[in-house]
Formats: structure tokens, sequence, C-alpha cells
């Protein structure tokens, strides 16, 4: 994705005192990223223009009170979609790859009922998230998402993961387990297997290096059983998204973990799949609680890979269960 040029920042992340001691204010917080933001808004809002009109077009089926935030790092700004009650418990939410965000629009009502919630754009794939300094490795990734945690103060907090947005939240959960209290894993790309070869698969390779508009519902009907339900703004927004997406050589480092690596983390793990995924299949799950300490696993009906947008009721039903019954002390 083309890079946009933004003015500097004021409110530097290293030299800010949000939440030290007792000067601590969410509301004051709010307030400084909301300027941040609108200033930034003013400077894109020229440039990029079809994107960031779907991607806003999607944002109104968000069905709950947002904010939109940047989050000031060294590797360029953060956009952050905040939702629910500024007391809730921080839970944040990692999208799968070239979604954005936005994809979470059947699900945050109900999670934002009564936790905090944080939708991160990922840096390195289209969304409002925009990059002043090239990530070069893994390591990168992991201090660019280090400084947005730290820059939204996030202590302690429950981390949701679909698709590619599930392999780096278990990175993260690996690099920030002190801080990761619970994990949910939505059919996580190339977490516990590799992806399974196969027609489909190879009909999406084949999309993401040529993306046709009249080949766009084929591919998503690979990923969901329910492409009729799925919002036109939003089918809107992927096909742009899929069009401007840069091939990354960093997308070949997104390997399945080691065993030793997974027996590591010692939180609450709940992993789901749909019973159509065609990226993870039943042995995902048996390698998830034949390694994982302390895990739940599940298989939504009459879903595919993007399950929490094609049975969005049960998926938020069986999260919400997970996270109070594993409730943070």
């Amino acid at each position: 994705m083309k890079q946009i040029v933004v003015v500097v920042l004021v409110l530097m992340l290293n030299s800010c005192d949000w939440g030290k001691g007792s000067s601590y204010d969410p509301t004051k917080i709010q307030q400084e990223l909301d300027e941040e933001f609108g200033k930034y808004e003013e400077e894109v809002k020229s440039e990029d223009k079809e994107y960031y009109q779907a991607y806003n077009q999607t944002l109104s089926l968000w069905n709950t009170p947002y904010h939109e935030v940047h989050v000031p790092t060294s590797h360029g700004k953060a956009h952050v979609i905040v939702s629910g009650p500024k007391s809730g418990e921080p839970l944040v939410l990692l999208h799968g790859m070239n979604a954005s965000s936005t994809m979470w629009y059947p699900n945050v009502k109900a999670l934002s009922q009564h936790y905090r919630v944080y939708a991160i754009d990922y840096l390195l794939e289209p969304g409002k998230s925009q990059m002043n300094k090239e990530i070069g490795d893994m390591d990168d990734l992991m201090n660019w998402y280090h400084e947005v945690f730290e820059g939204l103060k996030l202590e302690e907090f429950s981390l949701i993961g679909a698709s590619e947005g599930g392999w780096l939240a278990v990175r993260n959960a690996l690099r920030q387990e002190s801080r990761v209290k619970r994990l949910i894993l939505l059919s996580p790309l190339q977490t516990f297997i590799w992806i399974p070869p196969g027609l489909k698969m190879s009909h999406n390779i084949t999309y993401s290096i040529a993306p046709k508009r009249e080949d766009l519902r084929d591919v998503l009907s690979t990923m969901s059983t329910q492409v009729d339900e799925m919002e036109q703004a939003y089918i809107d927004q992927y096909f742009i998204a899929t069009q401007i997406a840069e091939k990354r050589l960093l997308m070949f480092k997104m390997t399945p973990f080691s065993d030793d690596e997974l027996k590591s983390l010692t939180m609450p793990i709940l992993v789901l799949i749909g019973d159509q995924d065609i990226v993870n299949k039943e042995k995902s799950l048996e390698n998830a609680k034949e390694l994982l300490p302390k895990v739940e696993t599940g298989t939504i009906k009459d879903a595919g890979h993007f399950l929490s947008m094609d049975q969005p009721k049960i998926v938020n039903k069986w999260m919400l269960e997970f996270l109070k019954a594993n409730s943070i002390e």
C-alpha cells in the first residue's frame, strides 16, 4: 500500500505521561488521542480516497459507539478502533489478512457490552495504520505491537485473533506472556498445522496475485459459508484491500509454532474452527489439546474460515462465556 505523508505528532510516545501514578485519566487519554486522530484525518482525506471511503462505510455497521485513535510508534501510527465502557476490562482484537479491524462488525457490539475493546489495524496491510519506517523482521513487528500496547497503557488484557491475526496473537502472547491473560484463536493461520493443500486454496492464491471483481464471490465462498449474508459494504472494502495489498516477505515467516513454544503458553486459551474450514482441520484441534496446557476447543457448525462472520451469535456467545469462566482475578 502506498505510503501517506502525514504531519509529525506533537505527542511522542516516549515523552507522554499517560497512566503514570495517580495522574492516570482515561478521559484525558481519549481526548488527546482524539485530537491527534483529527489532525491525521485532515492530512489523509485527499489520498487513498477510495479505500478510506470504503473503510468508513463499513464502520457504519459497527452498531455500537466507538472512537478511532492513532497511537504514535517508532514505525508509524497505529490505528485503533476503541469501543465499550472505559472501566471495562481490556480486550484486544487482531484481524485476518487484508480484512482490517472492520471485519469485527458482527462481533463488536456483543464484546463491548462489558469489555473495553481495542481493534488494531495491522501495520503491514490495508487499514488505517500507517508506516513511516520499514518493518524489517518479526522482532520489529513485535516491538511495534509492544509500543501500541504501551501507548494504550494496556498492562493486562485478553487477546482475540482471527486467521492471520490468530498467528500474530500467539506470537504476541509468547512475547508478552505477563500481559496476555486469556487468548482466543479463531481459525488461526499456520499455528497448529500447515495450511492444507487443495484446489480451493490454489484458487485463492491465484486471486491474490491478480484480483478481479468477477472472481471475488467464488473466493469468498471458499472462506465463508454465508457469503450472501455478508454486508456489501464490507465486501467492497475487502475487494479494494486485495487490490492494493503489498506482498511482503515477512508473510513467509508465519510458520507453525514449535511444540515447546505452544507448551509455554500457560494462560487459558480458546481455539475455534469452522466445520467447513479450508485452513484448519480436526488435526489443528488435536494438536492444540495435546500441546496447550489450558485449552478449550470447539468446531462451529455451518461455518468456514470466516467463522466469526458466518455464525456471529454462536461465536460471540462462546467467546464471552470463555472470558467469563476464566475471568482475570
